[in-house]
């Protein structure tokens, strides 16, 4: 992906307050600067296009900004023969990328929704996920955009989101404990209100 912007992009940017993104030149000149500073030649051969791979690289672990979850959501289906148990995806591979470090944290999301006479494309739920996971983040965050924009699109019955993820700045550097997993959730609606329906989500997530 070029860093370049096109101008629906650029659109979505100022809609939500972001700040006009930087010319590729920028860009390139900032990460000449990190391999300085890390004590490299951003001159020798190996380094030489490293800044535009960089550049390609973050465009793509933060496209996220560029996307609208609900332009995700709107397509939905009403045809669903009564269907109004809970909906569930599992196991949903994420990896973002934290906002304090700016190092991966990955794992997996499990999302599930009551439906209210309409449901959605299963492949959207993942792309939602996928959409505020290319973002500079916190998973208690992500948690919450993650259920919050299902509940406020689709309007079901109740909407479910568990993120569990490793962090590796706390695998990298820090306290460097690998294996440590982070769990969150956001409950809202009947999986809030209602403790039967909160632990079948749960048993179907194998927690």
């Amino acid at each position: 992906m070029n860093v370049s912007r096109t101008m629906s992009e650029h659109a979505l940017r100022e809609t939500r307050g972001l700040p006009a993104p930087p010319s590729e030149a920028e860009v390139h000149a900032a990460v000449r600067t990190l391999i300085r500073w890390a004590g490299d030649d951003p001159e020798r051969e190996g380094l030489l296009d490293t800044p535009a791979r960089v550049a390609r690289a973050y465009g793509e672990f933060f496209q996220g900004y560029t996307q609208d979850p609900e332009e995700i959501l709107q397509t939905t289906f009403e045809e669903v023969e009564g269907y109004d148990e809970m909906v569930c995806v599992r196991d949903i591979p994420m990896i973002s990328h934290c906002e304090h470090h700016m190092v991966p944290f990955m794992g997996k999301a499990h999302v599930a929704y009551l439906p209210d006479k309409r449901v959605v494309g299963l492949s959207k739920l993942a792309r939602v996920v996928d959409l505020y996971a290319r973002r500079l983040q916190i998973q208690e965050k992500l948690t919450v955009q993650v259920a919050d924009a299902i509940d406020r699109v689709l309007q079901p019955k109740g909407v479910a989101v568990v993120i569990e993820a490793e962090h590796h700045c706390m695998t990298m550097r820090g306290v460097r404990k690998p294996g440590a997993d982070t769990v969150t959730s956001r409950m809202l609606g009947l999986f809030r209100e209602n403790s039967a329906t909160r632990r079948e989500f749960l048993s179907m997530i194998g927690h």
